[in-house]
């Protein structure tokens, strides 16, 4: 069996202030989820933390690349160092981060060790780059869209890896109908889903679409990306940007149980969840009894 180990990733470099002076708390998400035993409820071993650089509010303006990428270009491969030790161990590394940046350290240690499809599951297709926006922003927006090789190259092609996820390797699942940019997926070829079109086929037929390809396309494996705010407010209001119209609880572990269950499942990062947002705790117990039931073993 497998061993599940549990890598803390910190960055919240991939989100602007949420208002003049502060930071995005979602650095704390993995001190959240450590405080509610979620290593001892899964049953795994401790992977440390990946201290990420100091955020720097500074003084960015529109047009001048993305936010922090100084930052973040630092980061991504002192992540994918960490995950890659775990990955060829034959370990499986569960990734609590931080903001949808860290996707970037995740797809370079996949990368590194082989061709692996990516379920980026969202609220927001995550898809901002040079060639559809007049100008870049925050990566945590734009995290897809970097993995699969669009933007400077500082971020895309470190160690000249560039893609570190092929489109037609991605499935973007998740979205809100408003947030996506379906010509372009599918022109490009990356599998999406939005929340109504999970509803209207089944959250297990996409599942089987992933797992079809993985066998098909011969690929090494695949890895989950969760960003916390594909649920709905409703259950999930500590997230930066609430949305209506999420997934509930039990269509997203109806399209997670499935994958996870996979041998070919190689991986797993949560991110986007603000503990500063939830100070009773309640979406913090909702997030580790949800991994809980996915990992837990016995």
């Amino acid at each position: 069996m497998r061993r599940t180990v549990v890598i803390d990733a910190p960055s919240n470099l991939g989100l602007r202030p949420p208002a003049p002076g502060t930071v995005p708390g979602c650095y704390k998400l993995p001190g959240a989820l450590r405080d509610r035993r979620l290593l001892q409820r899964i049953g795994a071993l401790d992977g440390g933390v990946v201290v990420p650089p100091r955020y720097d509010r500074g003084d960015w303006q529109p047009g001048e690349g993305v936010f922090n990428a100084a930052g973040i270009a630092a980061y991504t491969p002192r992540l994918a160092d960490r995950v890659e030790q775990h990955v060829r161990s034959g370990d499986f590394p569960l990734v609590l981060g931080g903001d949808c940046g860290i996707a970037l350290g995740s797809a370079l240690a996949f990368r590194r060790t082989g061709r692996y499809g990516l379920v980026y599951l969202d609220g927001h297709d995550d898809f901002r780059h040079p060639g559809n926006a007049p100008h870049v922003g925050a990566a945590g927006g734009e995290a897809l869209a970097l993995v699969t090789g669009r933007g400077q190259a500082d971020l895309t092609d470190v160690e000249g890896l560039r893609p570190y996820v092929r489109d037609e390797d991605a499935f973007a699942f998740g979205m809100r109908d408003g947030e996506i940019e379906r010509d372009e997926l599918a022109r490009l070829g990356i599998r999406h889903a939005s929340v109504s079109d999970l509803r209207g086929r089944g959250p297990g037929a996409y599942a089987r679409d992933v797992l079809r390809h993985v066998h098909e396309a011969h690929l090494d494996g695949f890895w989950i990306h969760l960003d916390a705010d594909v649920l709905d407010p409703s259950v999930m209001p500590a997230v930066d940007c609430p949305d209506p119209d999420g997934l509930t609880v039990a269509e997203l572990s109806a399209l997670l149980r499935p994958l996870t269950a996979s041998p070919r499942c190689a991986g797993f990062q949560l991110t986007i969840y603000d503990p500063d947002l939830d100070l009773k705790g309640v979406c913090a117990e909702l997030l580790a009894g949800l991994l809980q039931d996915l990992f837990a073993r016995g």
